[in-house]
Order: structure tokens, then C-alpha cells, then sequence
């Protein structure tokens, strides 16, 4: 994993070979980013698929749960078959866009 903190949010791109493996990784190091907002940036990883991806909706969940973000970059998904559950965005500045409207979100309460 590549990780990236800044004040606002952590940039976590996967350095491993298998979703699968940097899920496992992510997972058992998810403690070290409690109270963070997450950007996971798959734009260089070719041959993601939208069933690899949903491997992430619990973590997602959990997140928006505890007052977080959590956001997956990744370019050539279909948005009707993405769960509300889980923010896929094609780009590094709508990621960055979903973190300030959940942060609105959470400000009004919902």
C-alpha cells in the first residue's frame, strides 16, 4: 500500500498485485486510519472489476458509520449497478468532492 495523510483526508493506493491481498492488508491495518477520511485510488489498476470492488462495502459502511468517508477512485463502472452504500467516483477531484458533501451531509445531520 502507498499512503498519503493530509489535513483533510488519506490517499491509499495499492501497491499489491491482488485486490484481494491489499483488502486483506487494508483490514488488518484499518485501526491506524480510525477518524480519517479515506480516498482508496484504483485509477492505475487495470482489470478491476465491480464485484472486486463491493469487497469494499463493509469497510465503507463501517466508515460512513463512524463519521467518515470513504471513497474509491475508479474509471469504467457502470454508477446504476454501484450500491448507495459505497462512493465509486471516476476521478481524484470528485473524490475529493464526495468528502466535502458528506462532510455537509453530517453538519445537517443526515
Amino acid at each position: 500500500m502507498k499512503i498519503t495523510k493530509t489535513e483533510n483526508y488519506t490517499l491509499i493506493k495499492p501497491a499489491e498485485e491482488s485486490i484481494n491481498i491489499f483488502l486483506n492488508n487494508l483490514e488488518k491495518n484499518i485501526f491506524n486510519f480510525n477518524g480519517e477520511h479515506l480516498i482508496l485510488d484504483f485509477s492505475e489498476k487495470i482489470n478491476t472489476t465491480l464485484k472486486e470492488l463491493l469487497l469494499f462495502l463493509k469497510l465503507s459502511v463501517e466508515h460512513k458509520q463512524n463519521g467518515t468517508s470513504f471513497v474509491i477512485v475508479f474509471e469504467g463502472v457502470e454508477i446504476d449497478e454501484i450500491p448507495d452504500d459505497i462512493n465509486v467516483v471516476p476521478t481524484f477531484t470528485e473524490a475529493l468532492d464526495i468528502i466535502e458533501m458528506d462532510a455537509i451531509e453530517r453538519d445537517l445531520g443526515f
